[in-house]
């Protein structure tokens, strides 16, 4: 297993739990599918489909934790129908308007008779706490769903204290100063041949550029009519592959060729490939973060 998106937060102060404590943390919360009056469910399952009763994964130092969202799934379109049905019911047979608190009313009825038949969906999160390194990473493209799961860590252990990493230099401005050749890439950063800019001037103005030479003359003659980066294709030291959002997450994370060759006779047996992939995570993931933040300038107030 690998992330493919990450969004990443600082702890503030040091994590004080060990893995048998986090999990019995974790343990008084555990997922439980929906009741048949419930719209969603959230908790904890085992991040490791080998080791289906522990809800911690440990490994190298690091935690290995996964949260699991199962929402009843009720097209709104279909709630809509049978609300102007019963609505057209009502005021055939009763001669009388239906007003829009009743219509709501009705809607609530509607959706507590459709709830016990409606279909589900489940999704996963992934996060990987890493506390000598000092950072909870989540495996989300959107921070919605980060958030989701750092709210239900926080209601199971009491306090949680992380923030986003503030950085001392605008990542879309650096990011521009890239491609227009104004400012060296860090050598651990490489091009590559995709990015998206956003024009200043006019609102929802969004050029997406893919399969092109991000420094040649057309690209930065966009920049210098007043667009600036918000989203650029990267590769980090010969090993992962990524689109870096202007916000900081990492979105499309990919093993490079060269990483995945070097990593191909790590282990055999499943369990031990499993183990590796966490280690590797984890170990990639705490060299990464240090470059990405060092070539905005660092953190204003790293702790």
């Amino acid at each position: 297993m690998w992330f493919k998106n990450l969004i990443f937060y600082r702890l503030t102060s040091a994590f004080d739990r060990d893995a048998q404590s986090l999990e019995t943390a974790l343990a008084e919360h555990p997922f439980q599918p929906c009741g048949s009056q419930e719209m969603s469910r959230y908790g904890w399952i085992a991040p490791c489909k080998g080791l289906p009763d522990q809800l911690v994964y440990s490994c190298a130092g690091y935690y290995l934790i996964c949260a699991q969202k199962e929402e009843k799934i009720l097209p709104s379109g279909v709630i809509r129908e049978t609300l102007e049905e019963k609505v057209e019911e009502i005021e055939h047979q009763q001669a009388r308007k239906v007003y829009r608190r009743e219509r709501n009313q009705l809607k609530d009825e509607i959706v507590l008779d459709l709830l016990p038949r409606a279909f589900t969906r489940r999704q996963q999160t992934w996060a990987l706490i890493a506390p000598q390194a000092g950072w909870v990473l989540v495996d989300a493209s959107a921070h919605k769903k980060a958030e989701e799961l750092l709210t239900q860590l926080r209601s199971s252990l009491g306090t949680l204290p992380v923030v986003l990493p503030d950085v001392k230099q605008s990542p879309s401005a650096v990011m521009s100063h890239w491609l227009e050749q104004q400012q060296p890439l860090p050598t651990s950063l490489q091009l590559l041949d995709e990015c998206e800019m956003k024009d200043n001037l006019v609102e929802g103005g969004v050029i997406r550029i893919k399969g092109q030479d991000l420094t040649s003359a057309e690209i930065v003659a966009h920049l210098e009519a007043g667009k600036r980066v918000t989203k650029l294709a990267l590769e980090w030291d010969e090993n992962l592959r990524f689109l870096l959002h202007e916000d900081l997450s990492i979105h499309r994370i990919k093993q490079t060729d060269q990483f995945r060759e070097q990593q191909k006779d790590v282990a055999d047996d499943e369990l031990a490939r499993f183990d590796a992939d966490v280690a590797q995570i984890g170990l990639e993931l705490s060299r990464l973060i240090p470059d990405l933040l060092q070539a905005f300038g660092g953190e204003n107030s790293a702790t």
